[in-house]
């Protein structure tokens, strides 16, 4: 039997097949990686807290503990021989300290600096890139003089934590201003903070980049459309004008080289009206927006993210089909289902979740087309989506997805 590791010119050994993946976090990313690792013939161990999670529905083991229980981190890297994570609120320093039993190729300064959005903020604009405007809030007379140098409108995110809008308050005049001083003076304390004016953006996009630790790979840059502060539809690709596609690019490249990395980082982007790329956030992990890839690449970014970690070398992604990828929320699930057997060109996919809830992301359905936009008219047209129609649940749409 070949070994488990064969060495190569990079800092990452090469895996071979039977080797354990392990994957701290047993949402639908972790499950899709999985199903990835599976197919090129690892075995996968998962740490959550939910027992037969989505991930361990697919994988070999699931260790049950919660995601910052450092034994239970230990003991996945004991039984593993590489560790990968799919979401960034992940303790850095319990992985930190189980490095000396399991390669960790991803690193934890990726993680450090997407964990923290003033880290994050100064190693886009660091590396050349250009987000919003913002400035570091520590305390209220902070956020009085950001406001004063930023403006209205803004928005104001704890610099820790918060996804899908959670965490992040909206700035409008100065009436919003002092609400945030009332609740913050009432509860005597104000969570380390960001403030970050508004983009006026024509729309909203993201782009995948890929590495092994050596070499980069780029997805191509899709559209998103947000509602109530959680992604709705992809469409692969944006149409963009050229000189966008290559600056996104660009970027994508530049920062995946300051971080040398090895597995899927995604950048969620703004594309300005007079034609700016601006960078919202990083995601250091596959991302909701790079699901169409599953059916319309030649590698999906899952693909990408496990053959990355493991070493393997990586082909350039190959955009079979333009696509249309949209999200099953809880109230979805049922619309989506009664419809299914009249729609052959729907791939579903149902991440297995035990609970269903509203807002709570299901599932997704992919559609391959030749003509994207019509086919969001006929997505939209079925009724499934209609809570999300513009003005449904009031306009928050500002405010990008963070999954």
């Amino acid at each position: 039997m070949p070994s488990l590791h064969e060495e190569t010119q990079g800092k990452i050994d090469m895996l071979m097949p039977g080797a354990c993946i392990g994957i701290i976090g047993g949402g639908q990313l972790g499950q899709m990686m999985a199903i990835s690792a599976k197919y090129h013939g690892f075995r996968v161990g998962v740490l959550d807290p939910t027992p037969d999670c989505p991930t361990a529905q697919v994988a070999d083991f699931q260790i049950t503990a919660a995601y910052d229980d450092r034994d239970a981190i230990r003991q996945l890297a004991e039984r593993s021989d590489v560790l990968t994570y799919e979401f960034e609120n992940v303790d850095a320093d319990a992985i930190d300290q189980v490095r000396d039993l399991v390669s960790v190729p991803q690193g934890t300064d990726l993680l450090r600096v997407t964990q923290d959005r003033v880290h994050e903020k100064r190693f886009i604009n660091d590396h050349g890139t250009q987000t919003a405007p913002w400035r570091q809030v520590d305390d209220l007379d902070g956020l009085d003089a950001a406001v004063r140098e930023i403006g209205y409108p803004a928005v104001l995110k704890t610099r820790c934590g918060g996804y899908d809008g959670h965490g992040q308050d909206v700035l409008r005049t100065e009436t919003d201003l002092q609400r945030i001083h009332r609740r913050d003076e009432g509860a005597g304390t104000f969570p380390p903070s960001i403030l970050e004016g508004f983009v006026d953006f024509a729309f909203e996009a993201s782009i995948l980049v890929s590495g092994n630790g050596r070499d980069l790979v780029t997805f191509p840059m899709v559209r998103n459309d947000h509602r109530h502060n959680v992604l709705h539809i992809t469409t692969a690709p944006a149409h963009v004008d050229p000189e966008i596609a290559r600056e996104a690019k660009a970027l994508a490249l530049r920062l995946a080289k300051g971080f040398e990395l090895a597995g899927t980082l995604a950048i969620e982007l703004f594309i300005t009206r007079d034609g700016r790329v601006v960078v919202n956030e990083l995601a250091p992990r596959p991302h909701n927006s790079g699901h169409y890839t599953i059916e319309a690449c030649s590698m999906s970014q899952f693909d990408a993210h496990i053959r990355g970690i493991v070493g393997w070398p990586l082909p350039e992604p190959r955009l079979l089909s333009p696509a249309v990828m949209v999200n099953i929320l809880g109230q979805h699930m049922a619309p989506v289902l009664a419809l299914i057997g009249k729609h052959p060109e729907w791939q579903l996919h149902d991440y297995g979740k035990a609970e269903v809830r509203r807002d709570r992301k299901m599932g997704h359905i992919t559609v391959l087309t030749d003509d994207p936009a019509r086919t969001v008219r006929e997505l939209e047209a079925t009724g499934c989506w209609d809570d999300l129609k513009p003005g449904a649940k009031g306009d928050t749409a500002d405010i990008a997805d963070t999954d």
